[in-house]
């Protein structure tokens, strides 16, 4: 074999490494992005609400979530609790008062587990005094509320899932609309309804 035969094969070898490196690369890459953390949609009767959701630190709680967001849960539903210098919640109730069936209550995943906290923006989601008691409820800091971050076990707090890229202004609209006591006994709802007409995925 001469020198000629061999340096060819050589290169030819060192092309195919090259190429294999290269589709050993792309799947990485591929594989990153699709664990990249989902973001949300929030379309509501006031604006909309871009929200990032940490599938990287909350997985269980952004699971839950976004198996509501993909069977159209959220639509025309409202925002029936909100208090100013504190948060607006909604994700559970329509219009005229009726509450939604939902799956299964999930476990908490607490901030001190997450190293999240309830600081303006975030996301967290709502539920009673049962720390495995959320469902479909969710709440949007629009204060820094470091209570609601765990503080003991007597004391686990509620579970940070996302924050607010952009609409901030919107929340603070929401936040702002007077409120009142609705079908006898929920407090904190809007006189006018706030409505979240979709939660969509963003592609």
């Amino acid at each position: 074999m001469n020198f000629k035969k061999i340096t060819l094969i050589v290169l030819l070898i060192i092309l195919v490494l090259l190429i294999l490196n290269l589709i050993f690369n792309l799947n990485i890459f591929k594989k990153e992005g699709n664990d990249m953390n989902p973001i949300v949609i929030i379309k509501t009767s006031k604006g909309n609400i871009e929200v990032e959701l940490f599938k990287d630190k909350a997985p269980k709680t952004v699971s839950n979530f976004l198996q509501y967001v993909e069977g159209g849960f959220y639509k025309n539903t409202v925002f029936h609790r909100v208090m100013k210098g504190f948060m607006v919640q909604g994700g559970g109730f329509l219009e005229n008062g009726e509450q939604k069936d939902t799956f299964s209550p999930i476990s908490l995943e607490t901030t001190k587990d997450t190293n999240l906290s309830n600081l303006t923006g975030t996301l967290a989601m709502a539920r009673t005094n049962d720390p495995n008691s959320a469902t479909s409820q969710f709440f949007i800091n629009t204060v820094d509320n470091f209570f609601l971050d765990y503080s003991s076990e007597v004391n686990p707090g509620y579970a940070v899932f996302g924050k607010v890229l952009s609409g901030m202004e919107v929340v603070k609209d929401i936040e702002d609309v007077k409120t009142t006591t609705k079908f006898k006994y929920h407090q904190d709802w809007p006189v006018e309804d706030v409505v979240i007409l979709d939660v969509v995925i963003k592609k």
